[in-house]
C-alpha cells in the first residue's frame, strides 16, 4: 500500500474539504479521465480508477475517518475489493455515476442510447393576409423547401438495382457494447455504432441523387385553408405535411403563420372592429343621416341632435367572425370625430356671434331671425351657412 498515492491528492483537494467540495472534485476528475473520453489509453484509465477508489473511501464517513487516522494501512485486511459494485461486503452506491455519464456517454453504466424510429422535423413557415382575408377566410397555395423521402432510391440511400446491407458489427441494433475493467470491476456501456453510425446497415453503393442519405430537399405545394377570423400571429397546422422521420418515423408538422396587413380605414382588436368616422359641425349640432363604412359594406345610421365631438357608437354584429364559431360576430365600435371649420366668412362669422354671444345657450333657444321676409330660425340659418 505504500506506493499508494494519498487520497486526498488523487481528487486535488485539501484534507479538510467538505462533502460538497468532495463530490465536486470527485465529478471533475472522473470525467476527465473516463474511458469514454480516453480510448485505448491505459494511463487514463489507471487514474479513472484512482480517482474512484479514493472518492469511494472518502464519501464514506467511517472509511473516512479510518484513513484519515490509519491511512491506507487502514484497509490491507480485505482491500478495496469486490468487483460488481461492491466494498467490503456493503454495496456502493453508484446514483453519481449514473448522473456524471448517463447524458454524457449514451446512458452511462449499462445504459444505451435508443436508436429507434424518430419523427421528423416540424416546419415553420409565414404567409402574409389582407385584412379582409383574415376576416372572411380564403384558401392560399403555398410552395415549402422540405426533406422528404428520395424518388430515386425510395428512402434506401443505396443505388438502384443495390441494396442496403445489415452492419455485421452490431447485426443492424445500431449500437455496440464496449466492456470495460474498472474498480467496480467489469462494466458495459452501449454506444452508437461506429461503423454504420447507428443506422444499423452499410450502403456499398450508395444512390447517386441523395448520396446515400435516403431523403433529399424538394419544393412541395400545399393548399392551405384559412379560416374565418384568424389574427395576426396565430399559427395553421397541417398534420403530417413537414419533414420525413428517421427509421420509420412519421412526418413533422407544417405550420403555417399568418401576418395580417393594416388597414386604412379599420382598426381590428380581438373579434371587434374600431374606426373613426368624421362628421360635420352641422351635422353633430342638428342631427342627420350618415353613412358609415363596415367590412361588410355602408351602413346608414342617424346623427342625433346635440352630438358631442367623441361619441362612441356600437354597430352590433358588423364585427370579426369568432374562429371557433363563424356565426358569431364581434362588434363595429365608431368614433364620430366633429370637423370645427377653420376657415370661415366674414359673414360666417358675424352669423356665430350673433346666436352665440356670449352665452352659447342661446343656440339651443333657437331665437328667430328675419331673412328676405321669411322668418328662419337660428338653427336653419346656421345649417344654409355651413353646409358640406
Amino acid at each position: 500500500m505504500a506506493n499508494k498515492r494519498d487520497y486526498y491528492e488523487v481528487l486535488g483537494v485539501g484534507k479538510g474539504a467538505t462533502d460538497a467540495e468532495l463530490k465536486k472534485a470527485y465529478r471533475k476528475m472522473a470525467v476527465k479521465y473516463h474511458p469514454d473520453q480516453n480510448p485505448d489509453n491505459a494511463e487514463a484509465e489507471a487514474k479513472f480508477k484512482e480517482v474512484n477508489e479514493a472518492y469511494e473511501v472518502l464519501s464514506d464517513s467511517q472509511k473516512k475517518a479510518q484513513y484519515d487516522q490509519f491511512g491506507h494501512a487502514a484497509f490491507e485486511q480485505g482491500g478495496m475489493g469486490g468487483g460488481g459494485g461492491f466494498y467490503g461486503g456493503q454495496e456502493f452506491d453508484m446514483g453519481d455515476l449514473g448522473d456524471i455519464f448517463g447524458s454524457m456517454f449514451g446512458g452511462g453504466f449499462g445504459g444505451a442510447r435508443r436508436s429507434g424510429p424518430r419523427r421528423g422535423n416540424d416546419v415553420n413557415v409565414n404567409i402574409q393576409l389582407s385584412f379582409e382575408e383574415a376576416i372572411f377566410g380564403c384558401t392560399k397555395e403555398i410552395s415549402v423547401a422540405i426533406v422528404d423521402e428520395c424518388d430515386t432510391c425510395h428512402g434506401t440511400g443505396a443505388k438502384s438495382g443495390t441494396h442496403a446491407e445489415t452492419c455485421p458489427k452490431c447485426n443492424g441494433a445500431g449500437q455496440e457494447r464496449v466492456v470495460q475493467q474498472s474498480i467496480f470491476g467489469m462494466t458495459a456501456t452501449m454506444r452508437t455504432c461506429s461503423q454504420c453510425r447507428g443506422t444499423g446497415k452499410l450502403i456499398k453503393e450508395p444512390c447517386t441523387t441523395c448520396r446515400g442519405a435516403g431523403k433529399t430537399r424538394k419544393t412541395k405545394k400545399f393548399e392551405v385553408n384559412i379560416p374565418k377570423g384568424i389574427d395576426n400571429g396565430q399559427t395553421i397546422r397541417l398534420a403530417g405535411k413537414g419533414e420525413i422521420g428517421e427509421k420509420g418515423g412519421g412526418y413533422g408538422d407544417l405550420l403555417v403563420t399568418v401576418y395580417v396587413q393594416s388597414d386604412r380605414i379599420f382598426t381590428r382588436k380581438g373579434a371587434d372592429i374600431y374606426c373613426d368616422v368624421p362628421i360635420s359641425f352641422v351635422q353633430a349640432s342638428l342631427g342627420g343621416e350618415i353613412v358609415i363604412k363596415t367590412i361588410d359594406g355602408e351602413q346608414k345610421y342617424t346623427v342625433k341632435p346635440g352630438t358631442q365631438p367623441e361619441t362612441v357608437v356600437t354597430l352590433r354584429g358588423v364585427g370579426v367572425p369568432h374562429l371557433r364559431n363563424p356565426k358569431t360576430r364581434g362588434n363595429q365600435v365608431v368614433t364620430l370625430k366633429v370637423k370645427i371649420p377653420t376657415s370661415l366668412t366674414t359673414r360666417q362669422k358675424e352669423l356665430l356671434k350673433e346666436f352665440y354671444g356670449d352665452d352659447v345657450s342661446s343656440f339651443e333657444k333657437g331665437d328667430d331671425t328675419t331673412d328676405g321676409g321669411k322668418k328662419k330660425s337660428a338653427k336653419e340659418k346656421i345649417k344654409d351657412l355651413f353646409k358640406d
